[in-house]
């Protein structure tokens, strides 16, 4: 079973193959950062214009590196949802036309699935179930992964994202658009304790986050102050544990309300160093081993919905009988696109 994935949901268009028994055999990405900088964020009509022109391009480079043609593909995986109507559109109309031209089964896959399965691209990938931390700059959730298919939302936030919070606090910092990064980096120099962040949500039961009031904190603290480069790096680290240290103690109740024995940390914010080495920590504790994928596999890709697709093609589980996109979708929720 041999399976290419597009994926166009934001600013990245990105392509791979996915081989059943053979493992992931290439993948290809281009970056739109660049083109996004100067306008401070992602630019959605920009963003679906420049996946049109990459597309073709990619699949071309992807199909050449793992050394495939359209008779040895067996089907077609490409992103759904959630994501930006129009950037998705391009690469379901892509897909659509690739699969009527190739003969081969069109597969809508769910981005934020492909996120989750992610960590099965490693050497040493987890096996169903797991619990999942899905931190990115579009979604929180601590999802129960029973299978393929199988997701329960345990918590996920009532606002903003971690990633968000991370980049609308960079821009306060007066860092470059995406601003995660570059704030995770400033944050090494900081000192611990030097600004003390409330920790949202920590003071009631349950297992959802909010992170607006914490980005509305880092702001105050800003408020009046000269930002020289001490201040901005101290700023960053009081704002970055504060984070960290909330991802940590949900991850924390998780475990322990499910019983759950292998954790998975998925999506942008998850290449985080300092969030993988606190929850090695807290997955210890309570008995359980930690999975990430690369960091390459972080971020949205391609190789997570060849998987993705492949998965769900060897067990005839096929998307309805249209090919379309939908700008929301919640995970787990039943229907097709």
């Amino acid at each position: 079973m041999r399976v290419i994935g597009i994926e166009s949901s934001c600013d990245e268009t990105a392509v791979a193959v996915f081989d059943a028994e053979q493992g992931l055999l290439s993948h290809r990405l281009y970056s739109q950062i660049a083109m996004h900088q100067a306008y401070g964020g992602v630019v959605p009509e920009l963003a679906s214009r420049d996946h049109v022109k990459r597309l073709l391009p990619l699949v071309r480079e992807a199909l050449a590196d793992a050394r495939s043609d359209r008779q040895s593909i067996d089907g077609i995986a490409y992103t759904a949802g959630p994501g930006l109507i129009g950037a998705l559109l391009v690469g379901a109309g892509f897909a659509a036309s690739l699969g009527l031209a190739w003969g081969k089964p069109v597969l809508g896959i769910h981005h934020l699935e492909g996120h989750l399965l992610a960590p099965l691209l490693e050497p040493n990938p987890p096996d169903f179930p797991f619990l999942a931390l899905l931190v990115s700059g579009g979604h929180t959730q601590l999802v129960d992964v029973a299978g393929l298919g199988e997701y329960r939302v345990l918590g996920e936030t009532l606002d903003d994202a971690a990633g968000e919070a991370f980049d609308k606090t960079a821009k306060l910092l007066g860092l470059p658009y995406p601003g995660g990064a570059a704030l995770s980096q400033l944050a090494e120099a900081g000192r611990s304790g030097a600004y003390v962040f409330p920790r949202p949500m920590l003071d009631r039961p349950g297992l959802n986050f909010s992170f607006s009031g914490l980005k509305t904190a880092a702001l105050v603290a800003l408020r009046g102050r000269v930002l020289d480069e001490a201040t901005r790096a101290d700023v960053a680290r009081g704002f970055q544990e504060a984070v960290i240290d909330t991802l940590a103690e949900k991850c924390r109740r998780a475990l322990a309300a499910t019983g759950q024995r292998r954790l998975v940390i998925a999506g942008g914010v998850g290449a985080n160093r300092r969030l993988r080495e606190r929850l090695a920590v807290v997955a210890q504790s309570a008995g359980a081993t930690l999975y990430f994928p690369r960091t390459e596999f972080c971020t949205d890709n391609g190789a997570m919905i060849a998987l993705a697709g492949c998965m769900r093609l060897a067990r005839g589980m096929q998307s309805a009988g249209f090919v379309g996109a939908r700008a929301n979708w919640e995970l787990g929720q039943s229907g097709g696109v």
